[in-house]
């Protein structure tokens, strides 16, 4: 093996860990690591490393999206004008219709996809009212409006809002849009 005198920098073979010796002690090595660690190794655990191997690891050791990023140009944000109608858009919207919900209703009954879809409004509904959303849309279609009906009498239950027919040129007909009063 080799002889080990302190002050040589080592590296230890099995580990990611690089020093310099403190003290000898027969095959018994004590090293600083870069770190600052004081560890004992055996003397078939470390090899010795010159100065210029040093270098060319502390080199490789530096990421290269790190090298990359100093390369390239500060790139300016720009800042964009948000419309006053898109300001007071919904920051929530919900689709009931049964194909955004499930992948495959083929053997659901009509009642089962309508209680789906309450079901879902219903969890959406106290979502916003825990998360302090103040508005929500619900996108349920036109159809024959059994769904828009069920859709009124439950969100009639609730006290804290109130519910009214969303924007016609955005959603058309088929759309709910409900304000929560939230307690101070």
């Amino acid at each position: 093996m080799e002889g080990f005198t302190v002050g040589d920098r080592v590296a230890v073979l099995d580990d990611a860990l690089e020093g310099k010796v403190i003290k000898v002690n027969g095959e018994a090595i004590s090293i600083e690591t870069t770190e600052g660690f004081l560890l004992d190794f055996q003397s078939s655990e470390l090899v010795k490393i010159d100065s210029d191997q040093s270098r060319m690891l502390n080199a490789v050791d530096i990421p290269l999206s790190k090298i990359l990023k100093e390369k390239q140009p500060v790139k300016r944000l720009k800042s964009t004008r948000i419309k006053p109608k898109e300001r007071s858009a919904p920051p929530m919207e919900v689709d009931l219709h049964i194909e955004k919900l499930v992948r495959s209703h083929g053997n659901m009954s009509n009642y089962d996809i309508l209680s789906l879809q309450i079901e879902t409004a219903v969890r959406q509904i106290e979502f916003a009212i825990s998360k302090r959303i103040p508005k929500i849309v619900f996108i349920h279609g036109v159809g024959e409006g059994v769904l828009k009906a069920e859709l009124d009498f439950m969100l009639g239950r609730y006290d804290n809002l109130k519910f009214y027919d969303a924007d016609f040129q955005k959603y058309g007909a088929g759309a709910t849009e409900v304000y929560i009063f939230q307690n101070a």
